[in-house]
């Protein structure tokens, strides 16, 4: 019945702002599906052997490149080295130009696709200037032991 109380202009101004509202929700619902298939989350080694870490999903993992770990190819620019948080280990396999400031014992963090638990098949690979930098999630896991 309140319905019916309506005028026809305020009929049309309801339908309006309903149409428009729903408009914005669609595009919101749309944006943040758009931006969750975007996130890279960090993982430590500790999590990714704790199976916290999606599998053939593009993550970031961090931590320290494990001393004597790194082999480079013969061929190619395919590099295969071990990051550890003192915890656990993860092997990390690159094809690509290194930065030129990582070294056996910096920080770095990689970003790709955790393959199994214990393999990462890394398409970027960063490391910071300074050679005490540890990514703030390790730093926090290398103060606890």
């Amino acid at each position: 019945m309140a319905w019916i109380s309506f005028t026809k202009r305020q009929r049309k101004r309801l339908f309006v702002t309903v149409l428009i509202a729903g408009a914005l929700a669609i595009a919101s619902a749309l944006v943040l599906y758009a931006l969750r298939q975007n996130i890279n989350l960090f993982y430590s080694p500790t999590q990714v052997a704790e199976k916290q870490a999606p599998l053939n999903h593009t993550i970031r993992v961090g931590g320290l490149v494990k001393k004597g770990s790194v082999k480079k190819s013969q061929r190619g620019l395919q590099v295969q080295f071990i990051l550890t948080d003192y915890h656990h280990t993860l092997v990390v396999h690159y094809q690509g130009l290194l930065p030129d400031l990582f070294r056996e014992g910096q920080g770095i963090v990689a970003e790709g696709t955790l393959t199994s638990p214990e393999h990462f098949v890394a398409d970027t690979v960063l490391a910071k200037h300074d050679a005490t930098y540890t990514p703030p999630p390790v730093k926090e896991i290398l103060n606890d032991r």
